[in-house]
């Protein structure tokens, strides 16, 4: 497999993806290249929607298709914003009105513990029925007020008490050996190096 299509519109997943997947001699597309149109994610559960995004790449491109699907998961608001979590303000989609819902909805919670999750899939064709899936979970806390200018999404808000910072406050080398989706990633990579694809 010489080249992938990403299957996503976001830059800061983008540039984590090919950080990892470029060192492997594999060419990572984003689905822009490809006019490709973003698929709605009706499903409750990651898994489900990384698979959709996954296959709508495959289908609209010929080429094999990597999506993940991620978020934070608060333990005070049941899991939420979860699959939620880009859209957790509406839309249009934006991080300062994101993070500043999910401040607000923690402002009475004592408990701010959270993780964010990622799901991996990877389709080497539209009908592929056996799609390579790995995983990650990365611990931590919200933090009220911001810290960092790295990161994107919630990174800033994103508190790793065992490293004193936010997920926005690392560089990008260490954010993603650690990270859920670093994590997913090096899943996926181990299973690309077992299976020879």
């Amino acid at each position: 497999m010489e080249k992938l299509v990403i299957a996503s519109n976001n830059a800061g997943k983008i540039r984590e993806i090919k950080h990892l997947l470029e060192p492997l001699g594999i060419t990572v597309l984003p689905q822009s290249q490809f006019h490709v149109s973003e698929v709605d994610e009706p499903h409750p559960t990651f898994i489900e929607n990384a698979i959709i995004k996954a296959r709508n790449a495959c289908e609209q491109t010929g080429l094999p298709s990597l999506a993940d699907d991620s978020g934070i998961c608060v333990n005070a608001l049941n899991g939420q914003p979860g699959v939620l979590s880009a859209r957790y303000a509406g839309e249009p989609k934006s991080d300062e009105r994101n993070n500043l819902k999910l401040i607000d909805a923690l402002r009475s919670q004592a408990d701010r513990r959270a993780h964010y999750y990622c799901v991996i899939v990877l389709l080497l064709h539209a009908g592929d029925p056996q799609p390579i899936i790995a995983d990650g979970s990365w611990h931590g806390e919200i933090l009220p007020d911001k810290r960092g200018e790295g990161g994107f999404g919630y990174d800033p808000h994103f508190y790793l008490p065992a490293l004193g910072k936010t997920a926005a406050e690392l560089p990008m080398e260490q954010k993603n050996r650690i990270s859920h989706r670093g994590q997913a990633l090096a899943g996926l990579i181990s299973r690309l190096a077992a299976d020879a694809y």
